[in-house]
């Protein structure tokens, strides 16, 4: 197991001799405890990095180690509190509030799933929690790199690794 370590305090994370800035949420870092749905908080804890969504056309996942897939059209990750399948992937369209996982911007392009609030999910304790492409201002909790940096950074990991945030 290799830690991904992320210092919200700095904005810079490091994983063996690479070293890079990131980006936090909007609200900051909090205690996992104390994350809520929609704050804007990311998660202080460690994550296990469950796989990776890739962005067809987008990225080539080249020497990927970590499990992967192709994100379709109608991919979402619930974020409704009352969902069955509240922090959990779904098909969209759907009766529950879930953010769609094809985005105009490119944040996720490549998206790093984190195990954060998955085992099993406590409704309200935070949905959606990534690893994933720096667009040039605050996550909304998650965990962000510049496209080059991810593209470093990305065959590196191998399952079992965690992602720390301190």
């Amino acid at each position: 197991m290799t830690v991904l370590r992320v210092d919200c305090g700095a904005g810079r994370l490091t994983f063996g001799e690479l070293a890079m800035d990131c980006t936090i949420g909007r609200g900051g870092a909090c205690p996992a405890a104390d994350k809520r749905e929609g704050d804007g908080c990311t998660p202080l804890g460690v994550w296990p990095i469950r796989g990776v969504l890739l962005r067809p056309n987008k990225i080539e996942p080249t020497g990927l180690r970590l499990p992967w897939r192709w994100v379709r059209a109608n991919d979402g990750w619930s974020d409704d509190i009352a969902d069955p399948a509240y922090n959990r992937p779904v098909r969209l369209p759907r009766s529950f509030s879930a953010e769609s996982l094809i985005r105009s911007d490119g944040a996720y392009d490549v998206i790093v799933v984190l195990g954060h609030n998955d085992a099993p999910p406590v409704p309200g304790q935070g949905s959606a929690i990534f690893f994933h492409l720096s667009e040039g201002r605050p996550t909304a909790g998650c965990v962000a790199v510049d496209r080059d940096d991810m593209l470093r950074l990305l065959p590196l990991l191998a399952p079992g690794d965690v992602v720390e945030i301190l």
